[in-house]
């Protein structure tokens, strides 16, 4: 990669990192390109040659965010463990919610608020990997290696109690008496959530030793 890729690759990540930040604090109405541009530290000009407009910039923060959370998920097949893929995508989702609690906040608002500027993202792309996916759980429980249930209850699930030390890490702070989160608390948390969520699927926590 040139020196020139490589100042356009750098430019790209700051702007992104700088407008998570900024509509994870003030939503997309409140935000600006302005004040986007002032925390990545660039001129406004930079923040529209590389994303056009606000609302482009909004979707691309929000497509970043998605793409990365369920990955792990998606590599897994009928022949995997359900135990070991199912306790994995938990403690990664757990971990993605104390390293980028303001991209799922910003996701939370977005979804609460109709989301509008994901609508399509939601029906073309999430829609069919979330219908693989139940379709998958289904296959370890056709398979008898999983309890029958509600496949679609069980990721959301997931999302839901994963998430929710993200969206309401002030609260989560607060009861706790600390200030953050640590690897100490990720794994306690860890193994009680996957501990719950695989016990109610018939499964046991893997043997990590």
């Amino acid at each position: 990669m040139s020196k020139r890729q490589n100042h356009r690759e750098e430019v790209f990540v700051k702007i992104l990192e700088a407008a998570e930040i900024e509509f994870g604090l003030k939503g997309y109405n409140g935000a600006s390109l302005q004040h986007i541009a002032e925390r990545a530290g660039l001129p406004k000009p930079n923040i529209i040659y590389y994303f056009q407009s606000k609302a482009n910039l909004y979707k691309q923060v929000l497509d970043q965010t998605l793409m990365g959370w369920n990955d792990l998920f998606d590599k897994a097949t009928i022949n995997d463990d359900p135990a070991v893929v199912l306790d994995s995508f938990i403690r990664v989702k757990l971990k993605q919610s104390f390293d980028k609690g303001v991209a799922s906040r910003l996701f939370a608002m977005e979804v609460i608020g109709g989301a509008l500027h994901i609508g399509d993202y939601l029906k073309e792309e999430l829609q069919p990997w979330f219908k693989s996916r139940v379709a998958l759980l289904q296959s370890w429980m056709d398979a008898g290696k999983m309890r029958q249930c509600d496949p679609a209850s069980v990721i959301y699930m997931i999302w839901a109690t994963t998430q929710h030390y993200a969206d309401f890490e002030a609260q989560v702070l607060a009861l706790s008496g600390i200030e953050s989160l640590g690897d100490e608390d990720l794994q306690r948390i860890g193994d009680t959530v996957s501990g719950i969520i695989l016990a109610g699927c018939g499964l046991s926590l893997p043997n990590t030793n």
